[in-house]
């Protein structure tokens, strides 16, 4: 185990004391006992920059905007975004998962045709990125064997997680399309009921589509565990959860949750579905969504947000529905609804932003290790990973782009994780995961 350090903030000749009982014979913080705090800082600073340059830094979730992934506008260039090629060569990012995210909408055909074409746009972005505009930076991985020979050549490594099934639809084939499209981990809901999964924003009102998971995402996982993906539990309901890993032959991810013990937000997971993933064999991605990983801010942020809905909302005349409501709504219905939420949003963003966020306390590097450092004692270093969450909501004072990535590294060494912990947490676990899912797909394709 790590040596524990009960602070970030080190005094003295205590911190002495405990650098010199953490010390290693390789890679190795020397400390003399006469040094002072600034130096004991630069001599902490200096071994975590060779840590993050050694080890392969990796993030299982990043969101992306097909815009930015055109001939004139893409990730050669330091966009306004938070993960770009020169934010990833910057700060030391060696591995990105750009996501396929799809919103939910209507469980009709229509609604379907229109995600699943959302999610080839964005397959096809990523190719793009890949293979046409930046192929001499950046290569996309489909195994832990191509994401340490890409990482080896010095370029950049892209892999695709799929955040939603949504456009699926009702057809299962899809699926292996998907994942020939190089998708490697898919989560069977998002913000909304899926038709394989209900989400966890129905946990509020107790509103749920189908007590878990449905028919079909009980065959979804099948066909997952059939071809090599991941089945990521990030969204879905706890009952979804706990029945995906009753459910899956391989061991499942949660792609960017953090734990509900230290924040009560109902995206982290509680300690009885943290021991059933470890007991699965799965991995957790500590999220650096600031309300995920900050009680205070996430209380803050909503109270001050359901006082303003509200507020708007009755201004307007406008009843907001639950999650299972807006599915049962026609498309005419949910088209009206949705210009109603556009109308509200407008009125409550700027609100939210001068009345709720700038009041807000931050969350920063040392709230997110505090995630990581609970999840470590109660399932254990293999089970638990980093992730941002960058251009989906993510980011957090220390970690607000990929440009500030050692900042987690650093954080890291002064809570005394190890080179081989650290490199294990930041992609070691996760690709063993991904090791795992290959071998076993291999192994029910071999049973057929």
């Amino acid at each position: 185990m790590k040596c524990e350090f009960s602070t970030p903030v080190f005094v003295g000749l205590v911190l002495t004391n405990i650098l010199s009982a953490c010390t290693e014979t390789d890679n190795s913080i020397q400390v003399d006992p006469t040094s002072s705090l600034s130096e004991i800082e630069a001599g902490l600073v200096e071994q975590a920059r060779k840590i993050h340059d050694r080890v392969i830094t990796l993030d299982t979730h990043a969101d992306i905007n097909t815009a930015n992934f055109t001939a004139t506008s893409n990730y050669t260039q330091d966009l306004d975004t938070q993960v770009n090629l020169p934010k990833m060569e910057a700060g030391g990012l060696d591995v990105a998962w750009f996501i396929v995210y799809t919103g939910q909408g209507p469980l009709d055909e229509e609604g379907y045709t229109a995600a699943h074409a959302n999610a080839i746009d964005k397959f096809e972005a990523i190719h793009r990125l890949a293979e046409e505009i930046a192929p001499d930076r950046i290569e996309l991985a489909y195994t832990s064997e191509d994401v340490r020979r890409i990482s080896a050549s010095g370029k950049k490594v892209a892999m695709i997680g799929i955040e939603n099934a949504y456009p699926i639809g009702s057809d299962i084939s899809r699926i292996k399309d998907f994942y020939e499209r190089g998708g490697r981990y898919m989560s069977l809901a998002h913000n909304g009921h899926s038709q394989f999964s209900d989400s966890q924003t129905g946990e509020p009102t107790n509103d749920y589509l189908h007590g878990g998971l449905s028919d079909m995402g009980r065959q979804a996982i099948a066909e997952m565990n059939r071809l090599g993906i991941m089945v990521d539990i990030s969204h879905p309901s706890k009952d979804s959860i706990m029945q995906s890993i009753e459910l899956s032959r391989a061991p499942v991810i949660a792609s960017h949750s953090s734990a509900r013990a230290l924040t009560d937000h109902t995206r982290n997971l509680d300690d009885e579905m943290l021991y059933a993933i470890r007991d699965n064999g799965g991995v957790v991605q500590t999220t650096a969504f600031s309300s995920y990983v900050s009680e205070a801010r996430r209380s803050f942020l909503a109270e001050g947000r359901a006082r303003l809905e509200a507020e708007i909302s009755a201004s307007m005349g406008f009843n907001l529905l639950s999650p299972s409501e807006l599915t049962l709504l026609s498309v005419s219905d949910r088209e009206s609804y949705e210009a109603n939420m556009s109308e509200l949003s407008s009125v409550l963003m700027p609100r939210l932003r001068t009345e709720v966020n700038a009041q807000a306390p931050a969350a920063t590097v040392s709230d997110f290790i505090d995630h990581v450092d609970y999840m470590v004692d109660l399932i254990g270093l293999e089970h638990v990973g980093i992730s941002s969450d960058f251009d989906g909501g993510g980011g957090i004072e220390g970690w607000n782009d990929a440009s500030e990535t050692f900042n987690v590294t650093l954080e890291l060494v002064r809570r005394g994780y190890t080179e081989e912990q650290i490199s294990l947490l930041w992609s070691g676990n996760l690709l063993r995961v991904l090791d795992d899912v290959q071998r076993i797909a291999a192994e029910i394709e071999a049973e057929a």
